[in-house]
């Protein structure tokens, strides 16, 4: 049997991180939990996670600093796809959050299916990058 895959969540809103992490543990993923962006950059480099989903608005370091650093200093040669879940809903936020090569954003407030659902698509990616 495959190992589960490993998310880590990323956000300083305790209460969310803690409901959402329940929820996708619940589907059979091992999920990590940082409330800041530098515990967040610790989590990526030290267990190498397969999907991270990322607040942009968090102390130490922003979302943004981290999905930077992750794509200009990869610590993993796998393919490591960044969903933004973040209440900037602005559409030049949005752009800018593909700009900067996140894989998939969702706006504040959504509903955990919407979260599983792009966990499930970024899934369904991960083998055709490693090619």
């Amino acid at each position: 049997m495959s190992e589960p895959l490993k998310i880590l969540m990323a956000d300083d809103e305790a209460a969310i991180l803690e409901i959402m992490a329940r929820r996708i543990a619940s589907q059979g993923y091992k999920v990590l939990m940082a409330r800041n962006g530098k515990e967040a950059w610790d989590k990526i480099v030290s267990d190498s996670p397969d999907i991270i989903i990322l607040d942009l608005t968090m102390p130490e370091m922003t979302g943004w600093e981290v999905l930077t650093k992750l794509r200009k200093e990869p610590p993993s040669s796998k393919w490591q796809p960044v969903i933004i879940v973040s209440a900037q809903s602005e559409s030049e936020k949005i752009k800018e959050g593909f700009a900067a090569e996140a894989d998939h954003y969702l706006t504040k407030p959504c509903r955990i299916e919407d979260i599983l659902k792009a966990i499930r698509l970024m899934t369904s990616l991960i083998p055709q990058r490693d090619i």
